[in-house]
């Protein structure tokens, strides 16, 4: 017999324990099935030895005796319809004791392996497994569109260590589902899966069931040598991309192109434009567009707004297969507060830190994960492994990793809570860091991990081993700020502002630093980078060009944002496609062969990327303030012929400007900005200049050359 309270507890969908009860058990020296469907007229179970009714003893819980052996149900409605259907609570549980045990210890680098919606073959029967972690609800039941959205349907089985499971069967691939949840505090909540592997389109909340297997890759060779391009002796020059705005297709109301498309128009064009990496806003499914991704709710789903997950897995199979790698923007710092996210998933702070001195960001209005807590930390270091391995990502840059490693970041005092030793360091974070770094690097080889991170905090990008925080590379954000602020300068007053230009080199060689012009720079009423140039039409222009051949010349990887590269006249709005018009209009269109022709001779010129991240790689030859004049040589291996990179910001052509080399011959002219081809006057050196003079600025040779107004020349000297 079902007890009194076990049976109050199942009518009011309160019950912590079902699987207890329903489904076959023995009462009696006889197996019984007892179920819970509701608003059907009558229900039998369908066994070897043919239908057993079954009787109504409360509610909408039947039970009764079955015999041995399997069975299904059969409903009939009050109209007289009639329908089988497999028994849930029949079935064993999915979960095994190691998963169990890897989760409860936090060390599960598979977690999505087990937790989730996953379509399988269960005992036979083809269905979905799902599972979650809340291990402080009272009852957890999974809704959807296959159970009318109701908690009472599929309450699901505690398994142990916070976690619960169910196996659905007839439950398929595209299945809309949330968690119904029965919290701490006996609310009810409706959740999102945070394991979901797909999502409704937002507005709308619901997860979708996805079927990630069964892909076929056809990148073999990217993913064997793909260690080779993340070296720090590799050219690197990533093109950072918003998906959303990048092209739209105005045939069809406007929309963004999807990943398939993408994977032909973006692939080609990034590819044409010599960069080595995309580097994609976050793709992990975000409510808000507006937040651009930064804000994401489905951290183990790639957005639906350009197509089912197979689809993104197309764009990064099509870019390997052009030989570039995909860099994926990834958000571990914080999360919103939406109500069908992770705040209070189970009733209690489980993600988040319940103290909002720790566990909310001022900032963004949003809450900061517990990274002291290991089951959140497994969460975060889990997602990272899976974006690496289930879709072949190159790397992840790690959003705002500032706000992560200090407790008082952007907080008063009195509104942060120090460490255990009184310090501003966050301890937990900077052990995640560590730990997600070591567990990707091992868990994927060849992959790249990226930091952006505007302090000096020490050691960003050395090894774990040696104190550091395991990244393969840092934003240098000093360099992009103090270099900015020079260029926007009337060219008149940065002889008093020199140092801006050069200061960067005193610290350039600390940490694997990429040169990044992101979408930060864009936005938020900063204008575009052409608008930060000061002058008239053909100096913004040319001081733009000059900027992005110093970039190039300077030591360190790139990175710049889409748009940047034709010299975009308007901010960035992701609402709108970029101004591809302007692009193909003549000063536009010169930026943009300048940038493609940087690309092709960083990547083709050693002695510009074998040593961006070695002090032996660069040496000064000459600045002068007065004139706004700098000279440097860039260094490659022994027997790389060296780079001379001479730069001039000011509008005042310099004839006869006399420079000194590392040795005689006849020196290259590789790249003038100032060419006729990128929009330029056409002042140059006829190709290239001749090292026929005297020692000169500590060098042994030197040459005459002509030096453009607002322009940077680079030269190479002959093999």
């Amino acid at each position: 017999m079902i007890g009194a309270e076990d049976l109050a507890l199942l009518l009011d969908a309160r019950h912590g324990q079902p699987f207890d009860v329903l489904g076959p058990h023995e009462r009696g020296g006889r197996i019984c099935v007892a179920a819970l469907v509701p608003d059907v007229a009558a229900l039998v179970a369908l066994t070897g030895k043919g239908e057993m009714p079954l009787e109504r003893i409360g509610g909408d819980l039947f039970a009764g005796p079955v015999g041995s052996g399997a069975y299904r149900l059969k409903a009939r409605s009050g109209g007289g319809v009639e329908w089988e259907f497999d028994d849930p609570y029949r079935f064993g549980p999915v979960l095994g004791e190691t998963d169990l045990y890897l989760i409860g210890e936090g060390t599960h680098r598979r977690l999505w392996q087990a937790l989730g919606a996953h379509v399988m073959t269960h005992e036979g029967v083809r269905g979905t497994h799902f599972a979650v972690w809340a291990p402080n609800a009272r009852r957890v039941s999974v809704v959807g569109d296959f159970n009318r959205w109701d908690g009472r349907r599929h309450p699901m089985r505690r398994a142990g260590n916070g976690l619960w499971e169910i196996f659905l069967p007839d439950v398929a691939e595209g299945a809309l589902y949330k968690y119904e949840i029965l919290d701490a505090s006996d609310a009810l909540q409706l959740k999102a899966d945070p394991v979901g592997f797909g999502s409704q389109h937002p507005p709308e909340q619901a997860s979708v069931v996805r079927d990630i297997s069964g892909y076929g890759w056809h990148d073999a060779a990217w993913m064997k040598d793909r260690a080779k391009a993340h070296d720090r002796r590799a050219p690197i020059s990533v093109y950072e991309v918003h998906l959303g705005s990048w092209r739209r297709r105005w045939d069809d109301g406007g929309r963004p192109l999807s990943y398939k498309e993408m994977a032909r128009d973006l692939v080609n064009y990034a590819k044409d434009m010599g960069f080595t990496h995309l580097e994609l806003l976050p793709v992990s499914e975000f409510p808000f567009d507006g937040s651009w991704g930064y804000q994401p709710v489905g951290l183990y789903a790639p957005t639906i707004r350009f197509g089912p997950p197979h689809e993104f897995r197309d764009l990064i199979d099509a870019a390997h297969e052009a030989g570039l790698g995909v860099l994926l923007d990834w958000v571990p710092g914080h999360f919103p507060t939406d109500a069908h996210g992770l705040a209070h998933f189970d009733g209690t702070a489980l993600y988040e830190h319940a103290d909002p001195r720790e566990g909310f960001h001022q900032d963004w209005n949003t809450l900061i994960y517990n990274y002291g807590r290991t089951e959140v930390q497994n969460y975060l270091i889990a997602n990272a492994i899976y974006w690496l391995q289930e879709y072949h990502v190159d790397g992840l840059r790690v959003d705002a990793v500032a706000s992560m490693l200090y407790r008082d970041y952007s907080r008063k005092e009195g509104e942060w809570i120090p460490n255990k030793d009184g310090g501003r360091e966050n301890y937990e974070a900077i052990a995640f860091l560590q730990n997600m770094n070591i567990a990707a690097y091992a868990e994927a080889e060849g992959i790249m991990t990226v930091a952006e991170e505007s302090t000096s905090y020490p050691q960003v990008s050395s090894p774990v081993d040696v104190g550091g925080l395991g990244f393969g590379y840092k934003w240098n954000m000093g360099w992009m700020n103090d270099t900015l602020r020079y260029m926007q300068r009337d060219p008149v007053h940065r002889q008093h502002h020199h140092d801006l230009m050069s200061f960067g080199l005193m610290y350039a060689f600390s940490e694997n630093f990429i040169l990044p012009i992101s979408h930060d720079e864009v936005v938020h009423g900063k204008g575009s980078m052409l608008g930060k140039m000061p002058g008239d039409e053909w100096q913004k222009f040319a001081n733009l060009r000059a900027y992005y051949g110093f970039m190039w010349g300077h030591p360190g990887k790139k990175l710049l944002f889409m748009g940047c590269e034709f010299a975009q006249p308007e901010e960035w709005n992701h609402n709108a496609e970029l101004n591809w018009h302007a692009a193909e209009q003549p000063p536009h269109k010169g930026v943009r062969t300048l940038v493609r022709d940087l690309n092709w001779l960083y990547a083709h010129t050693p002695a510009l990327h074998r040593r961006d991240c070695e002090a032996e790689g660069f040496q000064w030859i000459a600045t002068d303030p007065e004139q706004s004049t700098y000279a440097w040589i860039r260094w490659g291996d022994e027997g790389d012929p060296p780079a001379i990179v001479i730069c001039n910001f000011t509008p005042v052509p310099r004839e006869n400007f006399r420079i000194g080399v590392p040795c005689e011959g006849y020196w290259a002219e590789a790249l003038n900005t100032d060419a006729v081809i990128y929009g330029g006057s056409g002042m140059g050196n006829l190709g290239g200049a001749e090292a026929d003079g005297g020692p000169q600025d500590g060098q042994p040779a030197s040459m005459a050359i002509t030096l453009p107004p607002l322009s940077v020349v680079i030269f190479t000297a002959s093999e």
